[in-house]
């Protein structure tokens, strides 16, 4: 209707354009016209036909080639003021000019035509090039949902524009479109009545465009391949031929983007599950290793104690005894820390990874990852610089941290050899560094032996341990390196933050 309307309206102002055109010309040649050809008046009347078919279309030619001719025999040929035409020279003349206005307004109305054609095809061309966009981006499903629902609303000119998928929750008794959910729109929502009509119904046919409330609603389906994804309601002015032709093929495209976002979502799904039973099988693996060494030296340790000796000489002695109780006792740590590194794994994966940063002496530091470590006492050659600033850090992320290292070198440094904490002073940081003097870190390894669970990497180093240490210190600010110490091992990197203020002012 709206269509129609402005139709109509650009006839009348192509009449009316015209109808004044005659007028005004008319009115300046007519004081002329005993001093004008015949022709000359015929020539200069071309000038409104030509605008009335510029501004109103064919019709208003016609208006104009009938006007014209009009004003041509009344005002321009004599006897003046009447239709008689006269002698036949002059009906000649009026034939002529008949003749030339009617192939006038037709070549015009033939160029419009195709001015317009041209332009809706370029505007198609420009409408399609932008939804390509959209099938070599990577927008997520959302987005493209979006996209769809505002070009509709946009280029054709509807009132409101819905985009619908089948529904997910995986009810039984929604099926085919029954299942629909409205998952993007554009401009004024559909009303419930519009939502409630787009399924359809079983065994009534069913139509592309209906008319509701003085309007078209248009149903598309959104299919790749021969395979419905989607639909797309669009409620506004009835489009004609073309427009539903560019409509559906706006809809084909939209509808491989589409397809397009929803397979590479599925991959990415696929790829984040891999991840996850990768990481859960190498978690179950690390951890079993870690809890099956301790639960065996306990067992073995409480087996002895619970037997007799096999050379009769009774029980246990009080040595041996203290000294299996010991080894349980220190298994039992080492479960506990095994716990603990759980725990902060599940809190760093979590975000739950709060700071409590304090400003404390890099001395209370190391003695706090001394006693949190399982590094026997007197093993650590311990050389802290004489001028230390304090640091700001939260003491039982960054002690736990260091004690993960000392761990990590006791495991790997030769019987005999002690580990060596080193601290001085860097730039705006405290540099502590933990030696071992073993096999050392390959330099293609030393950024995987701080990754979770990579067993592969640097020759068994990295697990949890190095991985958490890796995680406090990022929530710092701080970084962790592995570097080739002096002399062969390894040598493994921490930076403090040096505090901004005297630790007597905090």
């Amino acid at each position: 209707r709206a269509g129609e309307r402005g139709g109509l309206s650009r006839k009348a102002a192509g009449a009316a354009v015209t109808l004044a055109g005659i007028a005004l010309l008319s009115a300046a040649m007519v004081p002329l016209r005993t001093h004008l050809s015949l022709a000359t008046p015929a020539l200069v009347l071309v000038a409104p036909v030509v605008a009335g078919v510029a501004v109103g279309g064919l019709t208003s030619g016609l208006v104009a080639v009938a006007a014209g001719f009009v004003a041509y025999d009344v005002l321009f040929i004599p006897p003046y003021g009447t239709l008689t035409v006269g002698v036949a020279q002059n009906w000649t003349a009026l034939g002529v000019y008949a003749v030339v206005m009617l192939i006038v307004a037709r070549v015009v109305a033939f160029l419009q035509q195709a001015r317009t054609v041209a332009r809706r095809h370029e505007e198609a061309t420009r409408r399609l090039y932008l939804l390509s966009d959209l099938l070599i981006g990577d927008q997520p499903v959302a987005g493209v949902l979006q996209v769809i629902a505002s070009t509709v609303h946009q280029l054709f000119g509807a009132r409101g524009v819905a985009v619908l998928l089948p529904r997910t929750d995986g009810d039984p008794d929604l099926d085919g479109w029954h299942g629909l959910q409205v998952t993007a729109t554009a401009g004024e929502p559909l009303s419930e009545e519009d939502v409630m009509a787009l399924g359809p119904v079983p065994g009534r046919p069913e139509q592309l465009r209906w008319r509701r409330s003085g309007e078209t609603v248009t149903r598309v389906a959104l299919s790749a391949r021969d395979r419905a994804v989607g639909m797309v309601v669009m409620a506004g002015p009835e489009l004609d031929g073309h427009g539903s032709e560019l409509l559906t093929i706006y809809t084909n495209q939209a509808a491989l983007a589409l397809e397009r976002s929803q397979l590479r979502e599925q991959a990415l799904r696929s790829e984040l599950l891999a991840e996850v039973d990768r990481l859960r099988a190498a978690m179950t693996g690390a951890v079993s290793h870690d809890l099956r060494t301790p639960l065996a030296s306990m067992k073995a340790a409480v087996s002895v104690l619970r037997q007799p000796r096999d050379d009769g000489a009774g029980e246990v002695s009080p040595a041996d005894r203290a000294e299996l109780l010991a080894l349980v006792e220190e298994q039992i740590d080492s479960l506990d820390r095994l716990v603990a590194n759980l725990l902060d794994m599940t809190r760093i994966q979590s975000g739950a990874l709060e700071l409590r940063p304090a400003i404390v002496p890099v001395a209370d530091v190391v003695d706090g990852a001394l006693r949190a470590s399982a590094v026997p006492p007197g093993t650590v050659a311990v050389e802290l610089a004489a001028d230390l600033p304090p640091v700001e850090v939260d003491p039982v992320l960054m002690e736990q941290a260091v004690a993960n290292l000392l761990d990590n070198a006791a495991r790997h440094s030769p019987d005999g050899r002690a580990v060596e904490l080193v601290a001085a002073h860097g730039e705006g940081v405290v540099e502590v560094a933990v030696v071992d003097h073993g096999p050392g870190i390959p330099t293609a390894d030393r950024e995987r032996v701080f990754q979770m669970f990579n067993r592969s990497a640097g020759g068994g180093r990295a697990g949890l341990g190095l991985a958490i240490a890796k995680a406090f210190l990022e929530a710092h600010g701080q970084t962790v390196r592995a570097e080739e110490a002096p002399g062969g091992g390894a040598r493994l990197v921490v930076t403090l933050p040096v505090a901004a203020v005297p630790v007597d002012a905090a």
